[in-house]
């Protein structure tokens, strides 16, 4: 990583590309003029440092152009000034700056002709200017384009992107609208039903005839108000989105919920429970109590057992016998449901029937 690290910050002026560096020293050797053998020291040297400032015109193009000007000026030599005008249009584009380095770099040009050459100031002279124009018009051209293009390139990226972020946003607003409404249609339908068996079954509960009816109508008044809690809970995370779920049943709450579903089902879980997250605690909770409701739906006065196991992973099994009476209710999405919590949460589901008729649910989730 390191090597990594100080390799992309040796080629931070060449944005860390390493072709980009090869692409500039093979430029640097070819318009440079540093192969040139027949140039005196004098030149030899103005060739290096054209050579290097070659190297660097990604970084630094207004000194490749003034390096350039120098080697025109001394020399007449000029490949590393078309280069220099390429990058400098590449990097500026058409801005003020640019037409003055152009003008500079052949107007120099011009002057070195009529001092090597001098000829007086009438065709040789327009003769000079045009071919110096028309030697540097196609790097120009070509800077200027691949700077257009670039910045055309980077608007379309940014509309782009500014449209997926604006799709997320309506599709994130659509979707905070549809849970709104899904727990208003929630409130309304199963709110309503959950207290009116409440109040019903606390009525019960003060007129009942006898002690068993007066208990059966209390458990369905508790587990009545119960549900309602947990309800408004998830309508609250509905509405507001992932909030505190503080409040949301845990591993500790399945000794209750067995307790409270009656006699029939038997629990084994070790004394001390171990420290689970809540996604695994939660999900423990919601497989049991899916799985006693649907033993008590399709396996109707079946044993049952809840058994609770941990040491690296935890491990959840619920089974119940064949039913000593008709199915109460028919199939629905409980095992779906089940399936995409314990996923949720990371674990894995097993399900199927028994070799006695009965059903078995086990699901492993981490801790």
């Amino acid at each position: 990583m390191r090597d990594v690290l100080d390799r992309e910050r040796l080629l931070s002026w060449w944005d860390g590309k390493v072709h980009r560096l090869l692409i500039d020293l093979a430029v640097a050797v070819m318009f440079g003029g540093v192969l040139n053998t027949e140039a005196t020291p004098w030149e030899f040297s103005l060739h290096v440092a054209a050579g290097a400032a070659l190297l660097v015109r990604r970084r630094f193009p207004l000194v490749t152009a003034g390096v350039s000007v120098a080697v025109i000026a001394f020399t007449a030599y000029l490949p590393p000034s078309w280069v220099a005008l390429y990058s400098y249009a590449r990097r500026h584009g058409s801005a003020p700056s640019t037409w003055v380095v152009g003008v500079v770099i052949i107007a120099t040009g011009v002057a070195a002709n009529m001092v090597r050459y001098p000829g007086g100031m009438g065709f040789p002279t327009l003769l000079s200017f045009g071919v110096n124009s028309a030697l540097y018009t196609v790097p120009a051209m070509l800077g200027l384009w691949l700077h257009q293009r670039q910045a055309l390139l980077t608007a379309a990226r940014e509309r782009v992107e500014r449209a997926e972020r604006e799709r997320a946003l309506l599709t994130g607003r659509a979707v905070t609208e549809e849970r709104r409404r899904i727990a208003r249609e929630l409130h309304d339908v199963i709110a309503h039903r959950a207290s009116v068996m409440s109040l019903q079954a606390g009525a019960l509960t003060l007129h009942a005839k006898d002690e068993g009816t007066a208990q059966t109508a209390e458990i369905i008044r508790d587990n009545s108000a119960k549900a309602l809690t947990e309800l408004r809970s998830m309508l609250r995370v509905l509405r507001e989105g992932p909030s505190d779920l503080s409040e949301a049943p845990a591993l500790a709450d399945i000794a209750e919920l067995v307790r409270e579903t009656g006699s029939g089902v038997r629990l084994s879980m070790p004394g001390d429970l171990p420290q689970t997250s809540g996604s695994t605690g939660r999900a423990a909770y919601r497989v049991v109590q899916e799985a006693l409701t649907n033993a008590a739906q399709h396996a109707p006065g079946a044993p049952v057992s809840v058994v609770v196991e941990a040491d690296d992973e935890l491990r959840v099994t619920v089974t119940n016998g064949p039913g000593e009476q008709p199915p109460t209710a028919g199939p629905g999405y409980g095992l779906l449901g089940m399936r995409e919590r314990v996923a949720l949460a990371g674990g894995s589901l097993e399900v199927g029937p028994t070799a006695d008729g009965g059903f078995r649910v086990a699901a492993v989730l981490p801790r």
